[in-house]
């Protein structure tokens, strides 16, 4: 017993002091991979709340940030639930979206896909490069009207909007590609595969969900974390105050870890103390167990 209570001891210490290692397996998954898209699906399901009047004016501009490009894709409802009057303020909201945004070839480009119970492009990521003539076309946008085939909507996109023949920037440039979808009813059509498959191809989804919107639906079609991706207002008419949320939140620049040489040195020295009195402790408990048992050896004769 005095033999296993060593041993159990001498284990213990040596998952103490022994340097932690982690073996990780790694899997390459393609973009369209059945398994990827199905991972991706079950993610959202285990990540499940609800977080003036102007006219458009295409000449008005605000502040812009800088820090990093997008291949940016707006998906948005004109169904019939869509006032005429509300569908004028998610317009107001694409171009204040817009006049955040560093607009241009090298930075950041912008289409939207406009969808009801058909699908419309008003314009691909290789159309404007200008804000002012982006923001035009945003205003000559007209409401499809009917049903709400969002599913339908977030697949055209993937298929037509982020296509490098439509100006999307090849994978090897690393430029995030982002669909933001502004809808206020529940889908007519399954969103679920649909959205799992532009993640798993790495489009980053925002769901923005106005009144009536289904909130569920909105869970599955935003990316992980939800709390940073499911966004909910009560009318068109604060749609709006997004824009400051979606600057925070699109113009953030990943803070770059830098390694510290002199704590690596110090880890270093550390592993070798800790090894050494490992070490010197093993040895110990060794000589330690020769003598208990050779104790034990005479007991027993005796």
């Amino acid at each position: 017993m005095v033999k296993c209570l060593l041993r159990s001891l001498l284990l213990y210490c040596s998952a103490l002091l022994l340097p932690a290692t982690h073996v990780r397996a790694t899997y390459h998954l393609g973009a369209g991979d059945p398994q990827l898209i199905a991972a991706q699906s079950y993610a959202q399901t285990r990540n499940n709340g609800r977080p003036p009047m102007r006219t458009l004016n295409p000449a008005k501009t605000d502040s812009q940030c800088r820090s990093r490009p997008l291949d940016l894709v707006f998906i948005i409802d004109s169904s019939r639930s869509v006032r005429p009057g509300e569908f004028e303020k998610v317009k107001i909201f694409l171009a204040d979206m817009v006049d955040t945004l560093e607009v241009g070839t090298d930075a950041t480009r912008v289409a939207v896909v406009n969808y009801a119970s058909t699908v419309k492009i008003e314009f691909l990521l290789k159309d404007h490069f200008s804000m002012l003539d982006m923001k035009k076309a945003i205003s000559r946008i007209e409401p499809l009207a009917a049903g709400t085939m969002t599913g339908l909507a977030i697949k055209t996109a993937v298929n037509e909007a982020f296509t490098e023949e439509s100006g999307a920037r090849p994978r090897s440039k690393n430029i995030a590609k982002v669909a933001i979808i502004v809808t206020d009813g529940r889908p007519q059509d399954q969103v679920e595969e649909v959205s799992a498959a532009a993640r798993a191809s790495g489009i980053e989804i925002y769901a923005v969900g106005v009144d009536r919107a289904d909130m569920r639906s909105l869970q599955l079609m935003a990316s992980v974390p939800l709390e940073e991706h499911v966004f909910y207002v009560e009318t068109y008419g604060v749609i709006e105050k997004l824009t400051s949320k979606f600057r925070e939140t699109l113009c953030e620049v990943k803070a770059e870890v830098v390694v510290d040489p002199c704590k690596c040195e110090a880890r270093l020295v550390f592993q070798k103390q800790t090894q050494a009195t490992l070490q010197q402790l093993t040895a110990k408990l060794a000589d330690v167990s020769g003598r208990i048992e050779r104790l034990e050896n005479m007991v027993g004769r005796a």
